[in-house]
C-alpha cells in the first residue's frame, strides 16, 4: 500500500534517499512543514545567520566532501540572498541542491501582494543555476529530487533548483520514493583517446595545465605526467590535484609568466577540466606553439577560450587512464625533470614576489594544515596573490577558492560547510578585512557548532585591490578605506574566540591553538604583520 504524506514529508524523505545527511537553512512563514519532517528522517540541520551563508556553507559541503550539498530556504527575499552563492556555484562547478517553497500553485499570474512574491523567483533562479524547476504535485517531488540528484552528478556538476509551491508542502499525497540513478562516469570514445596519445607522444616537450575537473583523476595524471615526462600547472580549483612535491610539479595559478613561457616554449599542451578562463589566466590567451589536447566532461567547454587539435569529451580519470594505456612507460632519466625545475624555480621566484606580503601569513597556515588540511579563502589579496601560488597543497579539493565569479563572503560560511563535511581536518579560513564583513555573522553560526575553526583576518585597512586599481588608473582614490572594527571583540560577543597577533610567528601558535579549541578563533592579522 502505498503511503501518503505531506510534500514536506516528501521533499526530505528524497533527500534521505539520495544521502543528504545535512542541510544547512533558515526556517520561515512558508517552509515550516519540511522542518516538520527534518527530525523524522535524521537529517542534521544548521542553522546559518543569513541564507548566503548557508548556501555557501552547502557549497563547502560539496567542494570538501565530494558529495551535493543542499540549502533550504523560505520564499522570496530568502531566495535571493542565496542567489550570488548559487551563482559562484555555478561558476565553479559545485554540486548544491537549493530548495524554497513557491507562491501556491492557483496564485494569480500577474500578482496579488502575496507575503514574500516575488515576480517569478523560479525565472530568477534559472538565470544563475544549471536549471530551476517548479514541481506541481505531491507526486512530483520525488521525482524531482531524483533529477536533480541525476543532473548533479552527471557530466559538469552544477546547481540546481526546486521550488515546490507552499500549499503543496501541506498537501497530502502518494509517496512513491525514486532511486538514485546510477551514473557511470562518461568513458571517452576509442579513437579521441588514440588521437589524444598519438599528438602526446610524439612531443618532445609536453606540458600539462590541470583545473578543477581532474580532482577525481590525481592517480591517473599523475601517471600520464610521468609517462610523459612532463610539468604540470594547476588553476586555482585544480590546486593540489598534483601534489607540491613532486618533481614534474610547478604550482598553482596560470598568470605568472613563468607559466606563459612554460607553454609558449612547449611543443604539446595538455589542458584537463579546466575552462582556459579569463578568470584565471588573468593576461590573456596563453601562446600555443604545438597541439592542444582538450579533456572535459563538458562538450562545450572543451572548444570554449581556446580550439583543441583534439578534444576528448569525457570523465577525466577515464580519459587519462585511456591515454596513459596507449603511451611508452616513462623513460630514465625522464626528460621534463629538467624543463620542471627551471620552471619552478621562476615561478616560485615570481609567486614570492607577487605574494611578499603574505609569505609569513602563507607559511604558518602550511605549518598548521600540514598534508591532510583544507584552506577556505575569500576573493581578498591574501588568497589571490599569496596563498593561491605560495601556499603548498597535498590533496584534491585542499584550496576552496570562489574563482570564477569572485565573490567576497564566501570563506567563512564555506569554511563552515567543509568542517562538518570533513570534522578530522584541520580547516582554515582566510579573508580580507573588507570581505569578512560580508559574512561575518556566521561567526554565530560557527560558534553554535563548537567546532575548532580559525578564522585569519588579514587587515588591509579597506578594498585594498581596488584601491591599488584607483591608483593604478590615476583616479581620485576613495570609498575604499575602511575604519577597522574590534574583530576578535565581535568574535567573542558571538560566542568565539578572538585574538590580535602582529607577526607570523604569533600567528603560527594563534593557529596550533585555535585548531585544538573549544570554539571558532578569529585572529586579527593587520597587513603590516602578515611577512
Amino acid at each position: 500500500m502505498t503511503a501518503t504524506v505531506t510534500g514536506g514529508e516528501a521533499l526530505v524523505a528524497a533527500l534521505e534517499v539520495h544521502g543528504a545527511e545535512t542541510v544547512f537553512g533558515i526556517p520561515g512563514t512558508h517552509n515550516l512543514p519540511i522542518y516538520a519532517a527534518l527530525a523524522q528522517h535524521g537529517i542534521r540541520h544548521v542553522s546559518p545567520r543569513h541564507e548566503q551563508g548557508g548556501a555557501f556553507a552547502a557549497d563547502g559541503w560539496a567542494r570538501a566532501g565530494g558529495q551535493p550539498g543542499v540549502c533550504l530556504t523560505t520564499t522570496g527575499p530568502a531566495l535571493l540572498n542565496a542567489a550570488t552563492a548559487a551563482a559562484q556555484a555555478y561558476s565553479d562547478s559545485v554540486p548544491v541542491l537549493l530548495v524554497s517553497p513557491g507562491l501556491p500553485l492557483r496564485h494569480p499570474g500577474r500578482g496579488n501582494g502575496y507575503l514574500h512574491e516575488v515576480k517569478d523567483q523560479r525565472a530568477a533562479m534559472d538565470a544563475v543555476v544549471a536549471y530551476s524547476h517548479r514541481v506541481t504535485s505531491v507526486a512530483e517531488i520525488p521525482l524531482a529530487v531524483a533529477q536533480a540528484y541525476a543532473a548533479m552528478t552527471t557530466g559538469r556538476p552544477r546547481p540546481v533548483h526546486l521550488e515546490i509551491p507552499l500549499d503543496l508542502l501541506d498537501e497530502q499525497g502518494p509517496l512513491q520514493l525514486v532511486a538514485p540513478v546510477p551514473v557511470p562516469p562518461a568513458a571517452p570514445a576509442a579513437e579521441q583517446a588514440a588521437a589524444a596519445a598519438q599528438a602526446l607522444g610524439a612531443a618532445l616537450r609536453p606540458v600539462i595545465i590541470a583545473g578543477g575537473g581532474c580532482s577525481g583523476a590525481a592517480a591517473e595524471l599523475l601517471e600520464v605526467a610521468e609517462r610523459l615526462g612532463a610539468p604540470v600547472v594547476t588553476t586555482a580549483n585544480g590546486k593540489g590535484v598534483f601534489g607540491d612535491g613532486h618533481p614534474l610539479a610547478i604550482g598553482a595559478g596560470l598568470h605568472h609568466e613563468a607559466v606563459r613561457a612554460l607553454v609558449a616554449d612547449s611543443d604539446a599542451v595538455l589542458a584537463v577540466g579546466t575552462e582556459l578562463a579569463p578568470a584565471d589566466l588573468w593576461n590573456g590567451p596563453l601562446d600555443l606553439n604545438g597541439p592542444l589536447v582538450r579533456i572535459d566532461i563538458d562538450a562545450q567547454s572543451v572548444i570554449t577560450n581556446a580550439r583543441p587539435d583534439v578534444a576528448v569529451v569525457a570523465d577525466a580519470a577515464l580519459a587519462l587512464r585511456a591515454i596513459a594505456d596507449r603511451l611508452p612507460p616513462a623513460e630514465q632519466p625522464r626528460p621534463g625533470h629538467g624543463r620542471a625545475a627551471a620552471a619552478r624555480t621562476a615561478f616560485a621566484a615570481q609567486a614570492r614576489a607577487e605574494g611578499a606580503d603574505y609569505l609569513g601569513l602563507t607559511a604558518a597556515i602550511a605549518q598548521a594544515l600540514g598534508h591532510d588540511g583544507f584552506l577556505v579563502g575569500d576573493s581578498a589579496m591574501a588568497c589571490y596573490y599569496g596563498a593561491l601560488s605560495n601556499l603548498p597543497a597535498h590533496h584534491p579539493r585542499s584550496f576552496l577558492y570562489p574563482t570564477g565569479l569572485g565573490t567576497l563572503g564566501y570563506a567563512l560560511p564555506a569554511a563552515i560547510g567543509a568542517k562538518l563535511a570533513r570534522p578530522e581536518a584541520p580547516v582554515v579560513a582566510l579573508h580580507g578585512d573588507g570581505g569578512i564583513m560580508f559574512t561575518i555573522q556566521e561567526l554565530a553560526s560557527a560558534a553554535e557548532l563548537r567546532i575548532p575553526l580559525p578564522i585569519v583576518v588579514a587587515d588591509n585597512g579597506g578594498y585594498g585591490e581596488i584601491r591599488n586599481e584607483m591608483t593604478a588608473r590615476k583616479d581620485p582614490v576613495h570609498a575604499v578605506d575602511l575604519p577597522g572594527p574590534d574583530f576578535p571583540a565581535i568574535a567573542r560577543a558571538m560566542g568565539c574566540h578572538g585574538v590580535r597577533v602582529d607577526g607570523s610567528a604569533g600567528l603560527a601558535r594563534s593557529l596550533e591553538s585555535a585548531l585544538a579549541a573549544d570554539r571558532p578563533t578569529l585572529i586579527h592579522l593587520p597587513e603590516d604583520a602578515a611577512r
